[in-house]
């Protein structure tokens, strides 16, 4: 199995034009765009982004993502504890749309992205195929995690009503939206080609040891 690469071919990232391989910075000879044949430290700004968004979704989910005012008095509420609310309601739905979107899919992508960098790096179980599936839907995720901030601004909007009840954004709010922002940006910085490049390396290398 040969990769692009190997062939001493490379891929514009703009336009998309298949490029022979001549030096780095590349110009491709379409768009006169300059690009690199693989991203520069890949996984290194990856796990930083990571590592970034692991930090923020701790006080994301400690810190009150909103603040309820009943007759002028505050009441704060936690990701949990609305969700806690809602149940307490009967409100299932918009509590389990809330728990995935606000817990399940950061952490999920959070820990997803970690095991792509893993792998990337050591080769361990690596089956590069399913891995770039896997990639590709954690970059459709990422949307998905700006759910609960879209949720507050509504509550923020729709339930004021002045004096008697008025409804205002936590602090948590800032740590989740800089979470979504710090995986969007890992998993963009992540290039899934460096998969096949171990794949391909690992084979090499075994054949090599083989024919010894």
């Amino acid at each position: 199995m040969k990769t692009a690469k190997d062939t001493n071919l490379t891929l514009c990232p703009k336009c998309h034009k298949l490029n022979n391989f001549i030096a780095e910075p590349q110009q491709c000879t379409r768009c006169h765009g300059h690009f690199y044949q693989r991203q520069h430290n890949s996984l290194q700004y990856t796990l930083a982004w990571n590592l970034a968004a692991l930090i923020a979704f701790i006080p994301a989910n400690l810190y009150p993502i909103m603040i309820v005012y009943r007759l002028g008095i505050p009441t704060d509420a936690t990701i949990l504890s609305g969700i806690g609310e809602f149940v307490d309601h009967g409100l299932y739905p918009i509590a389990v749309i809330i728990f995935t979107a606000s817990i399940i899919v950061p952490l999920f992508k959070i820990v997803g992205l970690f095991v792509l960098v893993y792998k990337a790096y050591t080769g361990i179980r690596l089956k590069p195929g399913k891995n770039s599936n896997f990639y590709r839907a954690l970059e459709l995720l990422g949307p998905w995690s700006m759910l609960d901030v879209f949720v507050v601004a509504l509550m923020v909007t729709v339930v004021e009503l002045g004096f008697i009840t008025s409804v205002g954004a936590g602090p948590a709010i800032n740590y989740f939206t800089m979470t979504v922002i710090f995986t969007m940006l890992a998993a963009n910085n992540f290039d899934p080609r460096l998969l096949w490049d171990k794949h391909i390396e690992d084979k090499n290398l075994r054949a090599t040891k083989l024919s010894e």
